[in-house]
């Protein structure tokens, strides 16, 4: 008898599926942990008496908790896995994410989006690893596995923008019916853990790819070579998070009700969702900071044009527009990254930008919100949000590729 035919190397991993679960990762940690918190900021606001100041100080302090994770996750990832990292930071964000409808006084609220914050850092950067892992054992669909991954957080915006509105009318006759709200999303949260046992067991069991020639060989990670893009990605997180902070308030206050609001956050997590395959060439093409330039242009595009007019159509193309563009912005760093270091560096690459981009984050929400408390009101903030973004364009444009 012959010895029995190996089995077939053909590889059978079921890559878009396991991006797809992945990707709830971004879903939980930015999607419903950071900006759901805009469609909760106006109601919040009018119940607790806020400045503007102090309700972008809510999404300062989920940055500096984010910044706060992203400095821990290289140190954890030396003592931990990437998917142990995933499940417990998904835990976590959803136990603060619940917290925070039990609290009405501004210091407690604080500590909760700081703790959400640290959470969310350990899920995007774990789940952004894992996904780089994932797209190195399919080259030709990396940047393609990418933008799946980071267009999971569309998913947390279209949940959001369908949960927080029934719920906030359902509780309308409760005290501090917003608490609802924080609570539906919660268990959103935990339902989006549950999901992500599966694909933290199929890759905890995959071994990590290996250095190679051709992705960036024995170099180390240096923040010298790569500091024009970082300094563009720290603009991109000042500017991106006053639209994403305030945008909800401004329509609000131009007159959209409840419907049109509805639809603008919706349509605008369905083009997160749609931007992974929409710009997956640009970020397999470019090895240098072209990407991450031609991104952040068009975001202030985008940003600026709701500071300009109060036309539904326009309003709509510019949540089209940001939401087919932002998370693309992210996308590309790790496609740098993957582009020009070695695999045993990713992380440490991924983790500097994570740092930087929650360094602008911590920037941008409160100096958008004092611009709002004086002359000029949310537009005026915004304004300088499209403003930032065009400084990250023009900084990432110099960064060159790796030799």
């Amino acid at each position: 008898m012959h010895p029995p035919t190996p089995a077939s190397t053909a590889d059978t991993t079921p890559y878009l599926r396991l991006a797809l679960a992945l990707s709830l990762g971004a879903a939980v940690s930015l999607g419903i942990t950071r900006f759901a918190y805009g469609l909760l900021l106006p109601p919040m606001r009018e119940d607790l008496g806020w400045s503007y100041t102090l309700a972008g100080a809510m999404n300062t302090f989920n940055a500096l908790g984010y910044l706060i994770g992203a400095l821990a996750t290289p140190w954890l990832m030396r003592r931990f896995s990437p998917t142990g990292l995933l499940l417990t930071g998904s835990l976590l964000a959803s136990l603060f994410m619940g917290l925070s409808g039990f609290f009405t006084d501004a210091a407690p609220l604080l500590l909760q989006r700081l703790l959400a914050g640290v959470a969310s850092a350990l899920v995007f950067v774990a789940g952004g690893l894992l996904a780089a892992r994932l797209g190195a054992r399919q080259p030709q669909r990396s940047g393609f596995l990418l933008g799946l991954y980071y267009g999971g957080t569309g998913l947390g915006i279209v949940l959001s923008a369908l949960l927080v509105p029934p719920l906030l009318q359902a509780a309308a006759h409760r005290p501090h019916a917003w608490a609802w709200a924080w609570w539906g999303l919660a268990l959103a949260c935990l339902l989006a853990t549950a999901l992500m046992v599966w694909p933290a067991r199929v890759l905890a069991r995959q071994p990590a790819p290996s250095a190679s020639p051709q992705a960036g060989g024995g170099r180390l990670f240096r923040v010298r070579d790569f500091m024009f893009s970082l300094a563009g990605y720290a603009a991109f997180g000042v500017g991106y998070i006053g639209y994403m902070t305030f945008v909800i308030a401004l329509l609000r206050d131009q007159g959209s009700g409840p419907g049109a609001i509805t639809a603008f956050y919706a349509l605008l997590g369905v083009a997160v969702l749609a931007s992974s395959r929409i710009w997956a060439g640009l970020l397999d093409r470019h090895r240098d900071g072209q990407a991450l330039a031609r991104l952040n242009a068009l975001l202030g595009v985008a940003a600026i044009v709701p500071a300009l007019t109060g036309s539904w159509p326009l309003l709509l193309a510019s949540g089209l527009l940001f939401g087919g563009v932002f998370l693309s912005v992210v996308a590309s760093t790790t496609a740098l990254v993957r582009h020009n270091l070695p695999p045993a560096q990713w992380a440490a690459g991924i983790s500097a930008f994570t740092t930087v981009f929650a360094a602008g984050q911590i920037v941008g929400p409160t100096v958008v919100g004092f611009i709002a408390d004086g002359p000029g009101g949310l537009a005026r903030g915004l304004v300088f949000s499209a403003a930032a973004l065009w400084v990250g364009a023009a900084l990432a444009a110099r960064q060159k590729a790796l030799d």
